[in-house]
C-alpha cells in the first residue's frame, strides 16, 4: 500500500485546510485510517482516526475543529481542519492499519507540511 498525502500549505490563523490521502496498491476499505502530526522537536502524535466501520477518534479537543472522513470508493481519507492555530503547525502524516492474524500491518504516507501563521 502506498499512501500519498496532499493539501498542506501555509494558512493564516483562523483559516482552514483540507488534507487528502489516497492509497494505491490495495483497496483499504477494511483498514483503519488516521492522521498523525509531528511538530519540530516533538514526537509524532495522533490527530484523528477512523475505523472501517467509520468510528472516529480524536486527540484531545481537536474534534471541535477537525473532522476525519473516508471515501472508500476513492481509497481516500480526508482531514478537514478549521479554526487553525499556530500550534497546529506540523508535518501531517496519513496512516493505514490492518489487523492480521499474524499481527499489525502498518503503512505511512510521506507527510504534508501545514504551517499556520499568527
Amino acid at each position: 500500500v502506498q499512501l500519498q498525502a496532499s493539501g498542506g500549505g501555509l494558512v493564516q490563523s483562523g483559516g482552514s485546510l483540507r488534507l487528502s490521502c489516497t492509497a494505491s496498491g490495495r483497496n483499504i476499505a477494511i483498514y483503519s485510517l488516521g492522521w498523525y502530526r509531528q511538530a519540530p522537536g516533538k514526537q509524532r502524535e495522533l490527530v484523528a482516526s477512523i475505523t472501517s466501520g467509520r468510528t472516529t477518534n480524536y486527540a484531545g479537543s481537536l474534534e471541535e475543529r477537525f473532522t476525519i472522513s473516508r471515501d472508500n470508493t476513492k481509497n481516500t481519507v480526508l482531514l478537514q481542519m478549521t479554526s487553525l492555530m499556530p500550534e497546529d503547525t506540523a508535518v501531517y502524516y496519513c496512516h493505514a492499519r490492518n489487523l492480521l492474524q499474524t499481527g499489525l500491518e502498518d503503512y505511512w504516507g510521506m507527510g504534508t507540511q501545514v504551517t499556520v501563521s499568527s
